[in-house]
């Protein structure tokens, strides 16, 4: 077995005081993908830059106190890369990724937007990258024998199950049919990509991983399911499976996000 979870920390060294690191010293994930982390490997304690029992990779913003994304392994990778080599995104701690046995797995923290602003035209540009680079990935992993996992905060709510309040959120960045469109290429043919917990839940409504800390959004489960595992098609075959690591209470909450997790069996320890 081998699991791999996501989850955006909303700010590690405010999510550290909250709860993260027990979280993270009671996992039994292999590999942990970490998003929004907002800090510099300098500016964490050394438990949390150097956490025992793992190997810690960071890729942090050139905008102090924005995005940056992690990887933590408990095995050591063959190698680790940033960026997906796009110029305007190098530095933007938005895609971290790192190749173990038969297996290249990432992080991803994709632009939230903003509709009508440079936030959303930033996004835009950033889909537009990205989707050709994730089928360049795909594609070399396979002449490799290999396969991918791309974990992390999508900022799209693909289908109308993945968003409790959908029908207000139509004209909003997150569920615009551009958005949902540009997923739905990610997961179809050209993309080659499976979304794993949708996968594993056709029906379910949600499972949601974010909750507004506005009103009683996270007691009403009013979420969005916007962190998502994307996997390449022999290893979402290999997912037995897929859950969203919701804490039992809104005061137990270390992140507006909750973990999400997958197991898959047939991988090297």
């Amino acid at each position: 077995m081998h699991t791999v979870t996501t989850v955006n920390v909303n700010g590690l060294r405010a999510a550290a005081t909250k709860g993260y690191r027990e979280w993270l010293a009671a996992t039994e994930a292999d590999v942990v993908c970490l998003q929004e982390v907002r800090a510099e490997e300098k500016q964490l304690p050394q438990e949390v830059r150097e956490p025992a029992g793992w190997h810690a990779y960071w890729a942090p913003a050139a905008a102090k106190g924005r995005a940056g994304v992690a990887l933590l392994t408990r095995r050591e990778p063959d190698a680790v890369r940033t960026g997906f080599g796009v110029a305007e995104f190098e530095d933007s701690g938005r895609y971290l990724e790192a190749d173990l046995p038969g297996l290249t797995v990432a992080s991803l923290y994709l632009p939230s937007g903003e509709v009508g602003t440079e936030r959303q035209a930033e996004k835009e540009r950033f889909m537009a990258a990205f989707l050709p680079y994730l089928v360049g990935l795909r594609e070399r992993a396979a002449a490799q024998g290999r396969e991918v996992l791309v974990c992390g905060d999508w900022n799209i709510a693909h289908q109308e199950a993945d968003l409790k309040n959908w029908r207000a959120n139509r004209k909003n960045s997150g569920f615009l049919p551009e958005e949902r469109a540009w997923l739905t290429r990610v997961f179809a043919a050209e993309g080659g990509y499976t979304d794993v917990v949708r996968a594993l839940h056709p029906e379910q409504e949600g499972p949601y991983s974010w909750w507004s800390y506005r009103g009683r959004a996270f007691d009403n489960d009013a979420g969005w399911r916007i962190d998502l595992l994307a996997a390449t098609a022999g290893l979402a075959g290999r997912c037995v499976k897929a859950y969203v690591e919701r804490a039992a209470t809104h005061g137990e909450r270390w992140s507006d996000h909750a973990p999400v997790t997958a197991v898959f069996e047939g991988l090297p320890g």
